[in-house]
Formats: structure tokens, C-alpha cells, sequence
């Protein structure tokens, strides 16, 4: 474990995409994952300009852009056996599938939403047969929306219609889906009511299909999943706060809360350095350990290891943001980070680096075209467990 946070807090700049005066947040980041080692990995990033950027992974150089999205942008995935095909979510109640090999500015498929669908969120399963997507809360319905994600080879261009809807477990905007990273058929949605929801989407139905609920006593702004064998959740609040739940304890008579803190900000504050925000959590598999990554306004990262006994700050990384930063990526494969910022900057971090261009760009902060989901939590809501 000390090793592995030594390399953590070794994590160095290696690579900045160019310095452009577009002033555009990085709001969400995938990698590909290609077939053979050898080829190089792409990196997808949404912006708050409704525009998804395509980068090549080591050297950060832009490839494509796909601009004049419809709607705001709430994530990007690619499909885990191709690494040549990227889903989009939208505001505007679609999900687009992109080749990223064709320069055309038209999607290679379209999945559509009902009429009143905003798309907050959004995943596609481990296999890239199911895609689900969830949606801001209208009038009173909020729903989990769910397609076939397989290409439609009778008609590529016809938008494909939803197979179904979750619709009794959430009353507000969902704001994360996270589907398990092995179990094609586990997922877990995490919502401003408070709930984050377990779901075995084979079951028949909704009611059936919830395997269980906690409560975070907050508005979730992300979920995940750690732990061996991935049997473990985490969550993250609007008001910074942490939960940390062991499904594994389901069917025992032990407590499944692992850890619950109300404001990481207050349990990691040290004397030179104060957590701002939180931005989402990964879990490190060689060394077994969830870690939160968070940062400060002026653009440090801060690296937090997660513990039944508490957190604990890893590290910080300076010199690279000069503003919020907004998303990253964990690349198990060879220990690397990626971040994006309000600053416009992706940023490619390896453990000891050498930025061989020292180029920064200065503070550009801007007014965000993308709204804070945060709302009141109603602290009347019951769990569910089965």
C-alpha cells in the first residue's frame, strides 16, 4: 500500500493538449480500449460547448471534433470491444453512437429517448449490449430509459426506440449510471433524491429488479463500484460527502456501511492545503484501495485513500490546472491520470514524468453554460433493502 502511494503522489505531468483560447470546460473523459497493446489509445472528452473532442492518448493531439450537439452534452463512453466506437448522451433525449474512424459529422447510429426525456446521465454494459440512460426529473416522472445497443444493420439510419423504463425508484434527476464492470446485468443509479439504487436489469421487472437501496442522506453527483470482485459501492455528494457500501453483507447480519462521512473537506484538511470540491472516485485493483480525487478552485488535485478507518490524503498535484477541475480518468493499465478542467487544459499525469514543455495556461475562468444539478434533499425518503 505505501508503494502504491508513493507512485500516486509521484504522478507527474507528462502531456498537455494545446493551449487554445476556446474558453470550454472538460465536464467528462473516456479512453478506448484497443484489441492490440500495441495501438495507441484514443481519449474522448465532452465539453461544455456541446462539442465531444477525440485525442490521441500519448500525445495528446487533437484528431476530431464532433460540434453542434443539439443539447448539453452529459457524457462520453466508448464501447468496451471496439475501440473504434463512442456513445454520447444529450439534453435533447438522444444517445449518439460515433465512429470514430469517419470524419463525417453525422452519428453511425441514434438511440432516442421519449418526448420529454433530458439525459443527465448515462452507461453502456460490459458486453455493449445495453445501453441506460437517465433523465432530469419533468412534471413528476424521472426515468432509467434502456436500448439494444447493437448496430441495426437493417436501417443504420433510423433511430433505435427504448426497450423499457425504470420508472418507481427514483423521484428526482438521475444523476449517475454505472454499470458493474464484469456483470453485464448489474447496475447502480445514483440520483438528487438521495438513492443510490442496485438493479439485476434481468429480472422481469423494476420491482424486481431492485436488489437494493442506501441512503446517502444527500444529492448524489457520483457512484461507483470497488472492492474485490466489484461488490462494493461508493458515492460521492453535491455537499462533498462520501458513503461506502459492502453489497457482499446483504444477506448477513453486519452492517454494510464500510464508511460515511459527511464532508470530506473537513476530514482531510490539513494545515497547508484546503480541499474545495470533489470530483469522483476509482478503484486501484493491484493494491485493493478506492481512492476520491479531488481538487482546489485554482486547479490542484487531491488523491485520497478510503479505509474502514477513515481517509486519508495521498497527495496533491500542482502545476497543472489553473482552474476547477471537472473530470478524470484512472488507466489501470499503466498507472497514468488524465484530467480536464475549467482552464480548457487536458492533462496527461504519469508516476515521475518530465513535461518537457512547460507551456501553462493562464486562469481563464468563465461563466459555465452547464448547470449545478444541486437541489435540496428531501430527508424524509426511506431506504430499501431486500
Amino acid at each position: 500500500m505505501e508503494m502504491i502511494e508513493e507512485q500516486l503522489g509521484s504522478l507527474r505531468i507528462a502531456k498537455r493538449c494545446a493551449i487554445t483560447e476556446d474558453p470550454t470546460y472538460l465536464l467528462d473523459i473516456d479512453i478506448s480500449k484497443p484489441a492490440q497493446a500495441e495501438r495507441s489509445c484514443l481519449v474522448a472528452v465532452s465539453c461544455s460547448n456541446k462539442s465531444i473532442k477525440i485525442y490521441n492518448r500519448e500525445t495528446l493531439n487533437l484528431l476530431r471534433e464532433y460540434s453542434g450537439q443539439p443539447g448539453t452534452l452529459s457524457g462520453v463512453r466508448f464501447a468496451h470491444m471496439s475501440d473504434n466506437i463512442l456513445f454520447s448522451a444529450c439534453g435533447d433525449g438522444t444517445i449518439k453512437c460515433w465512429d470514430v474512424r469517419l470524419a463525417t459529422q453525422e452519428a453511425a447510429q441514434l438511440f432516442r429517448g421519449y418526448p420529454s426525456n433530458v439525459f443527465i446521465s448515462f452507461d453502456i454494459n460490459c458486453n455493449d449490449l445495453i445501453i441506460c440512460a437517465g433523465t432530469e426529473k419533468a412534471e413528476e416522472d424521472t426515468f432509467m430509459v434502456f436500448w439494444d445497443a447493437r448496430g441495426n444493420t437493417n436501417n443504420v439510419c433510423a433511430a433505435k426506440e427504448p426497450l423499457g423504463i425504470y420508472s418507481e425508484t427514483h423521484n428526482d434527476d438521475i444523476t449517475k449510471i454505472c454499470f458493474h464492470p464484469t456483470k453485464p446485468n448489474l447496475l447502480v443509479s445514483g440520483s438528487t433524491d438521495g438513492l443510490v439504487n442496485i438493479f439485476d436489469i434481468n429480472k422481469d421487472n423494476e420491482d424486481d429488479a431492485l436488489i437494493s437501496t442506501c441512503n446517502s442522506d444527500s444529492s448524489v453527483s457520483s457512484v461507483g463500484w470497488s472492492g474485490k470482485d466489484y461488490k462494493q459501492i461508493f458515492c460521492l455528494t453535491h455537499d462533498e460527502g462520501f458513503c461506502w457500501w459492502d453489497l457482499a453483507q446483504l444477506d448477513t447480519e453486519e452492517p454494510i456501511t464500510l464508511l460515511h462521512s459527511v464532508d470530506v473537506r473537513e476530514a482531510v484538511r490539513t494545515e497547508n492545503s484546503s480541499l474545495n470540491y470533489l470530483i469522483g472516485g476509482f478503484y486501484h485493483e493491484k493494491a485493493d484501495k478506492l481512492f476520491i480525487v479531488g481538487g482546489m478552485l485554482m486547479g490542484n488535485i487531491h488523491l485520497i485513500s478510503c479505509g474502514i478507518d477513515g481517509l486519508n490524503l495521498v497527495g496533491i498535484l500542482r502545476g497543472g490546472h489553473s482552474a476547477t477541475v471537472r473530470s478524470f480518468y484512472w488507466n489501470m493499465t499503466d498507472d497514468s491520470l488524465l484530467t480536464g478542467g475549467e482552464d480548457a487544459q487536458l492533462l496527461l499525469w504519469k508516476p515521475g514524468a518530465v513535461e518537457k514543455s512547460l507551456a501553462k495556461k493562464s486562469s481563464m475562468k468563465i461563466a459555465s453554460s452547464v448547470r449545478k444539478r444541486v437541489k435540496v434533499h428531501n430527508n424524509t425518503l426511506k431506504a430499501k433493502k431486500k
